[in-house]
């Protein structure tokens, strides 16, 4: 996702959530003093990478060590950790024995009659036409039963411009091309990827009959009980149906039945408020200030002509890969928040459950649950399974116990149950559409900006990445816990969620930590009861992935080591459990997006933003990432695999 404190422009700084509900650190304080198990062992710690990797059993679930989601053995991927980056170095580094190639960079032409990319000859229509700027969640899924033809698709978060434009002068004004041309570099792009056998390289096809953009203009259809709503009707729309365009599109998911999803994160930052910025509802998702200057070019995007154009965005958006003609449909029954992304498991009884976070300092953690079930093969009812269903958030629990463990149990709070509002005075629609001022009345726990939420899909525990939270503890906020047990959190830390029977419906859980990140010398760090002299150090976990054998994948974005951001496999079962690799890390300036980890051995990373320093400008980059002889930084989706 966006880097929320240190990409100047590139986004909206988040506004914490300053509700009196209790935040996860105030749930269990006393665990901090029954630390010092940990102590011990900060001198096993040395700085740097593991060098070696430690035996262990595959991970798996009971039973079934090893095996994937369908009983399938388990793969993992074999290779010697890579020492930590330092963060000037415009390098990207895989493990001995890997090499890499780009399988896309922003400005490849994709629709027929779009240009070559030529950094002085940008236009909107060119745009349109061209793969997206700043690609965030990434998915490769396959197309026709041919495993060497597949379809890419990729979110375009956001736009830098100061290193998109030769000449960019905010405080000058940009030129309309210039706001229209940015304005087309957001959304999502679908590319047709072909490869001559099992072990060679991907390649894109500019002419392929999937290959579609998506952009802030694309049609789109409002699906669920707000659909229709008064909050979302606008001079355009009446009768709030008909959304127009997504942008500032994070993390996602990709859904059992072909579909996927789309997560609208920092919309807020795109109106301009100023005169509405009071408004209660304004206020809680940091709708105020000036926004990016689109309103001079669209009216929508002034408050002040359009009020309820803000409440049609911040929503999840399921799209259809295969067809570039369908149209993309915004469902209001998993409400509208800064969505990281949303995640897909089938529950015991058929019915499809959706994991969600909320990026913002004390925030939230969401799921969904449908109506519907499942019907494998059925398309027509699959397609239907997110319009209706109910809403909950999460309420941790410390467990008291005293025995030095990170871990409590918890509950799925109701906000929306058999089509009725759980929340006192909140109609299904206002809950829907106001969904973070709704999760505080019930009491929620406030989180460290709880990101990618997934269930792996091997041991079924649901993973949570809370990527960082510098004002825990600072000044008049909540403090520490035994979930979050630092304050003035820098490196984040991952959730992990045990449902009751293991049933992704369930309203009742278990958590524990998994990870405490950071340098593993640092004795406030946790990485279980592994060899800390192997652990690779990790800060701000963000998007998750899973291999077939349960290791978990983490890509992050912020490191405060002092090193470029990287991706890292992490054991999550048997003695190694808390073990961390780094396997991969992106140029300077640049975030790890979107991993993908294929059975065949290839690794999938979107490196979004490289070359994002203060300062940088297309005259003078700080990247010159994917290297191609322009001269400038790319924003690209990568490829690593064996020699």
């Amino acid at each position: 996702m966006t880097c929320h404190y240190r990409c100047g422009t590139a986004c909206a700084k988040p506004v914490a959530n300053t509700t009196a509900n209790a935040y996860f650190g105030d749930v269990v304080r006393a665990a901090v003093s029954r630390r010092g198990v940990l102590a011990g062992l900060v001198g096993l710690g040395v700085a740097g990478a593991a060098v070696a990797r430690a035996p262990h059993a595959s991970a798996g679930a009971p039973g079934a060590p090893g095996r994937g989601p369908h009983g399938e053995p388990g793969h993992q991927i074999e290779f010697s950790p890579i020492a930590p980056v330092p963060g000037e170095s415009d390098t990207f580094d895989v493990p001995e024995g890997f090499t890499w190639s780009t399988v896309i960079s922003w400005g490849d032409p994709i629709l027929p009659g779009a240009p070559e990319f030529d950094i002085d000859a940008q236009t909107p229509e060119a745009q349109a036409g061209q793969f997206g700027y700043n690609n965030d969640y990434t998915d490769v899924l396959p197309l026709g039963g041919n495993l060497n033809r597949a379809v890419l698709v990729c979110n375009n978060e956001y736009s830098n411009e100061e290193i998109m434009f030769r000449g960019w002068a905010e405080q000058d004004g940009p030129t309309d091309e210039q706001l229209r041309t940015a304005m087309a570099a957001h959304g999502m792009s679908i590319v047709e990827l072909r490869r001559r056998g099992p072990r060679a390289p991907w390649t894109y096809l500019r002419d392929g009959r999937v290959n579609r953009r998506i952009t802030p203009h694309t049609p789109m259809r409002f699906t669920g009980p707000a659909a229709g709503s008064p909050l979302l009707r606008t001079s355009t729309d009446p009768q709030g149906r008909t959304p127009v365009g997504t942008f500032n599109n994070c993390a996602g998911g990709t859904t059992p039945w072909g579909t996927v999803l789309s997560g609208e994160e920092n919309f807020n930052g795109y109106f301009r408020a100023p005169a509405t910025a009071t408004d209660p509802a304004y206020k809680r998702y940091g709708i105020g200030g000036a926004g990016r200057g689109w309103d001079r070019v669209d009216a929508r995007f002034d408050t002040a002509r359009e009020p309820n154009e803000p409440n049609r965005h911040g929503w999840i958006v399921e799209v259809d890969p295969y067809d570039p003609t369908s149209t993309p449909r915004k469902h209001t029954a998993l409400g509208r928040l800064k969505h990281e992304g949303a995640t897909i498991s089938i529950a015991a009884d058929g019915r499809a459950v959706a994991y969600m976070g909320d990026d913002e300092r004390f925030d939230y953690v969401y799921k969904f649950v449908s109506k519907r079930r499942y019907r494998e093969g059925d398309r027509e009812n699959n397609l239907r399974l997110l319009e209706e269903g109910d809403l909950f958030v999460a309420r941790f629990t410390g467990d008291g116990t005293g025995d030095g463990r990170y871990d409590g149990t918890g509950e799925w709070v109701p906000l929306v149950q058999g089509g009725v509002s759980r929340v006192p005075g909140f109609s299904v629609e206002r809950v829907l559409v106001h969904t973070r001022l709704a999760a505080d009345v019930v009491g929620a726990t406030k989180m460290d900006r709880p990101e990618d939420v997934q269930r792996n899909p091997v041991n079924g525990r649901v993973y949570v990445a809370c990527t960082n939270n510098t004002r825990r503890g600072t000044g008049t906020n909540p403090g520490v816990d035994e979930a979050n047990p630092r304050p003035a959190n820098k490196d984040g830390h991952v959730v992990e969620i045990t449902e009751e029977r293991d049933d992704a419906a369930a309203t009742r859980f278990s958590w524990n930590l998994v990870l405490v990140c950071g340098d593993p010398v640092d004795a406030s760090t946790y990485f279980g009861d592994v060899d800390r002299s192997l652990v690779s150090p990790i800060s701000c976990p963000d998007n998750l992935a899973f291999d077939t054998a349960g290791n978990l994948w983490i890509s992050t974005d912020g490191s405060t080591l002092g090193t470029n951001d990287g991706l890292y496999e992490v054991v999550v079962d048997g003695p190694d459990r808390g073990l961390v690799r780094q396997f991969l890390s992106v140029p300077t300036g640049a975030e790890t997006c979107g991993p993908v980890i294929h059975r065949d051995g290839t690794v999938f990373v979107a490196v979004q933003h490289p070359g994002e320093v203060e300062g940088a400008s297309v005259d003078a980059p700080a990247s010159f990432f994917p290297y191609d002889g322009t001269g400038q930084p790319r924003p690209s989706v990568v490829q690593v695999h064996r020699v």
